[in-house]
């Protein structure tokens, strides 16, 4: 009997179905399907019309179809991601030129006319830059040195170092033997030893300023250096050394110094500055009173003395706890010791400077500083005595409290950036502010970094003949890993322009250091998570070149690389970073960096033994390692 369906071959034929909708997924649960959406497909054989897929195989069928649209596309999208790689343009990748062999791993390296500086295990040493050879050490230390600072004194060159404990030390340059001048902060008495957390010299090194801590505080101790009386008081012994035997001596121990080392005359302490105290309620009675508590306007605009009772800052406080408990409420971690950026300035405009006193051309005269969380800009004249009164000569506030500053080579330009993004550019030796830029929302300001003045010429970067006054370029990075180029000409305001946009997609191209080539007019070094080192050209925003390390190794993500940038040749130095068969780790290096922090004394002898107990631990276990191969190739040769 026929079927009226048709015949055999015909029920053979797989139904087609053409959904004639977009594709949807059907609900979860089988009670909502529903049973309507028949209509919604057509059939390409008719005479299989009364034929349909039952759930669940119809909602299998849509999903696997979804599936297969979705996986083509990122198939698609991977494919077009391959083929813009293969067509970025890959810069030329330069090697290094020499290799300097050291005794001991390099903690921290500084640069300064033709001598490197190398700080290391027990002291540092001084190298030929163009020869790469050691020319002499002072290694006198139990600690490593773990920062390293160097400037030049025309001749001679004036050095600072700071161990492991937080003690810095200054020390004298001249015809290649090192002169110690003095421990600033070292004490006999264990409890009453400080640790010193930043350094600076004056441009020429006629001062020098140290932020110390300790006994809970925080403070900044200006010196004056004698550097005249330095000279004179070197001269004479090295008159009486002949300087043949002078060159024996240093060949055969470069790490001793003639007998009989002359007394360098020391530091002048001339003032201690603090961080500014907490506004509390007045105590005075009268307006008049505080009027009469500000001499020669010193110290206005910090807020210290005013007339606003204790009484207000209460209500002041209540209001503000009330509208913001919710945020308020909970466990907060202690507030760490406030730290404080300095800068050396030189005599400008901006600066109102008694008329009896004369500063030589080209010496600092000003200290600027600002504190951490603070909003204030302070400047302290540097023509006086420890015993006079510490009060700032200047006051600039800003909207916002600074996180960062800078100044220019020739101290002539100033940058303020606070913590709400906005960036203050100053003309310190005409007397006015070029302006202000706001970095792009969400940018914060990590560092800024000064350039020398350059113009384009013809598609090349040249540095002016004639050096130019109320101009400036300095780039600035910031906490998102961006790169931006911040101008200023003249009465003009300021422009601000993208160098490097935030990594997305290539995140190993993050961005962990800058620093400029003063040789190289509008050049720029970038340091990059995966140890990569480009020249960058801020005049076209294009890379250059690229640099690469002696060898291939992966680096931790949080690679903080130590190099050093020469002022006077183009060139550079950077630490090999080896994570095997090398003494130098990240972790390592994450620990001296450490104590270049604001830790407390405690904290710093902890981490010290802690290292110390480690490095003990490898070399017992170096040893017993040892021990077991020469025990198993006697064993190998006696069965033999």
């Amino acid at each position: 009997m026929s079927s009226p369906k048709g015949n055999p071959t015909q029920k053979m034929k797989p139904p087609i179905y053409i959904q004639k909708g977009p594709l949807e997924i059907p609900s979860p649960s089988e009670k909502d399907w529903s049973k309507d959406d028949e209509a919604d497909y057509g059939f390409q054989d008719l005479a299989k019309e009364l034929d349909s897929l039952p759930q669940p195989y119809r909602m299998i069928n849509k999903l696997v179809n979804l599936l297969f649209d979705r996986s083509w596309e990122i198939i698609e999208e991977r494919e077009t991601s391959r083929a813009v790689d293969l067509s970025r343009t890959q810069p030329v990748i330069y090697s290094p030129r020499v290799e300097i062999k050291l005794n001991t791993v390099p903690n921290c390296m500084a640069v300064s006319q033709d001598y490197i500086f190398v700080g290391g295990a027990k002291g540092f040493s001084v190298y030929n830059l163009c020869s790469a050879k050691q020319l002499c050490a002072w290694e006198k230390l139990k600690v490593d040195i773990t920062s390293i600072w160097a400037t030049d004194l025309t001749n001679e060159i004036l050095i600072a170092t700071l161990d492991e404990m937080g003690i810095i030390r200054l020390f004298f340059l001249n015809k290649e033997v090192i002169f110690l001048i003095k421990a600033i902060n070292e004490a006999d008495d264990a409890s009453k030893q400080t640790t010193c957390v930043k350094m600076e010299f004056s441009h020429e090194g006629d001062y020098a300023a140290f932020l110390l801590q300790g006994a809970g505080e925080v403070w900044l101790d200006v010196y004056k250096l004698p550097k005249e009386s330095w000279l004179k008081e070197i001269e004479q012994p090295f008159n009486t050394i002949n300087l043949k035997k002078k060159g024996k001596l240093l060949q055969t121990d470069v790490n001793t110094l003639f007998k009989g080392d002359p007394k360098l005359s020391l530091p002048v302490h001339i003032m201690k500055i603090k961080p500014p105290k907490p506004v509390t309620g007045t105590t005075f009675k009268s307006p008049l009173e505080v009027f009469a508590k500000i001499e020669d306007c010193y110290g206005l605009g910090s807020g210290q003395n005013h007339f606003i009772k204790d009484t207000q800052w209460e209500q002041q406080a209540a209001i503000f706890n009330a509208s913001y408990k919710k945020y308020l409420d909970g466990e907060f971690e202690e507030e760490p010791l406030s730290v404080a950026t300095f800068h050396f300035l030189l005599h400008s405009r901006i600066f109102v400077m008694p008329g009896e006193i004369k500063n030589p051309s080209g010496a600092a005269c000003v200290v600027g500083i600002h504190w951490t969380g603070n909003h204030n800009f302070f400047l302290y004249s540097l023509n006086r005595t420890l015993k006079d009164k510490v009060d700032p000569e200047g006051v600039w506030p800003c909207a916002a409290p600074i996180v960062a500053s800078a100044v220019s080579i020739s101290s002539s330009h100033l940058v303020l950036a606070c913590e709400d993004g906005v960036l203050t550019l100053w003309d310190l030796s005409k007397g006015f502010p070029f302006g202000t830029v706001a970095l792009p929302e969400g940018c914060l300001c990590q560092s800024i970094h000064f350039l020398n003045y350059f113009f384009v010429h013809k598609g090349h970067n040249l540095y002016p003949e004639v050096p130019v006054k109320s101009k400036m370029k300095c780039v600035v990075l910031c906490t998102d890993a961006s790169l931006h180029l911040v101008t200023a000409s003249g009465t003009q305001g300021p422009t601000i322009s993208v160098l490097v946009e935030r990594p997305e997609k290539y995140l190993n191209e993050t961005i962990c250091a800058v620093a400029p080539v003063p040789v190289l007019p509008g050049m720029v070094l970038i340091f990059s998570w995966d140890g990569s080192v480009r020249l960058l050209n801020v005049a076209k925003a294009e890379i250059i070149c690229a640099f690469a390390p002696p060898r291939s190794h992966q680096l931790a993500v949080s690679w903080k690389p130590v190099f050093v940038v020469s002022s006077c040749h183009p060139c550079f130095l950077l630490r090999e970073e080896i994570l095997k068969n090398g003494a130098v780790g990240q972790d390592y290096l994450k620990d001296n960096k450490a104590f270049s922090q604001t830790l407390t004394l405690e904290k710093r002898c902890e981490n010290f033994l802690q290292k110390r107990f480690q490095l003990r631990s490898t070399t017992r276990e170096q040893e017993h390692l040892a021990r077991i191969r020469k025990y198993s190739s006697i064993l190998q040769k006696e069965n033999k």
